[in-house]
């Protein structure tokens, strides 16, 4: 794997594991950042064997968002120059920069968000991009782009209404309010809390659970419900079907059908 120097990636298995290495900045994200994960995305969506993917941040935080230093001097800079005259190149740049986290929903597998500390602005964009979050009790989570005349543009205005619902999503991005763990929970954000000590073993653990769920399944069943948000009832019923047929179809089907027959746990292999 590539050597990078603001993340790291580790695969033990079936699981993946994806590391924001910048401890020293509680992991705030620089356009470096957004490069390398871009380069990691790119090669992981290729990568058929990978089963779950964890992300989660080195030391005390998850992330603390965007790093403004070398953000304003960076990418974000040119689309405030930009800005001053948009025209299609810009809203293109821009749509770019919005999509940076979009290749971990587009996964052919789920992923878990490991989140300890804060995660801020992108950092819980970040997180809300994953399938599951697991929190420690010492989280602090928060949009907070409203402090400085901005909007949350980095997928939460999709994603953090279907989680949360939408009254709640209004209110954590136009108040740009600042909860717990324990808040996190209620409203259905987190998945699960724990011990911060524990964040990492957490969510290896249900990594490990849908790592040995069978592949094509739980790809067609991420299909189909993400297809019943964007798409009318009827194309979603079609999605879902498609998806079944594939599964009906697969060389897993059969192995699971000999494995009840035997009476032992199918072995999956994703075909």
């Amino acid at each position: 794997m590539t050597d990078y120097e603001t993340i790291r990636y580790e695969r033990g298995g079936y699981v993946g594991t994806l590391t924001l290495a910048r401890p020293e900045k509680h992991n705030a994200q620089n356009p470096l950042m957004w490069r390398e994960l871009a380069g990691l995305g790119a090669v992981l969506s290729d990568d058929q064997d990978l089963r779950c993917l964890v992300v989660t941040g080195e030391g005390p935080s998850f992330s603390a968002g965007i790093d403004l230093v070398e953000g304003l001097a960076g990418a974000i800079g040119e689309l405030s120059h930009r800005a001053t005259a948009p025209d299609d190149e810009t809203l293109e740049f821009g749509l770019g920069l919005a999509r940076t986290f979009a290749w971990i929903p587009a996964l052919p597998c789920p992923s878990v968000a490991a989140v300890r500390g804060h995660a801020y602005g992108a950092g819980l964009q970040l997180a809300l991009a994953c399938d599951f979050r697991v929190f420690g009790h010492d989280a602090q989570v928060g949009l907070l782009e409203t402090r400085y005349g901005l909007l949350p543009d980095m997928g939460a205005t999709v994603r953090l209404p279907r989680i949360v619902g939408e009254a709640r999503a209004r209110e954590l991005m136009l108040l740009g309010d600042v909860i717990d763990a324990a808040e996190a929970l209620r409203i259905g954000l987190a998945n699960r809390v724990v011990d911060p000590a524990d964040v990492e073993s957490a969510a290896g653990e249900l990594a490990a659970r849908l790592a040995a769920q069978p592949p094509l399944a739980l790809r067609g069943a991420r299909r189909a419900i993400d297809a019943a948000w964007y798409r009318d009832p009827d194309s979603s019923f079609r999605v879902a079907v498609e998806e079944q047929l594939r599964c009906i179809a697969s060389q897993d089907f059969q192995e699971a059908l000999r494995a009840f027959t035997e009476g032992r746990a199918p072995q999956w292999k994703g075909r």
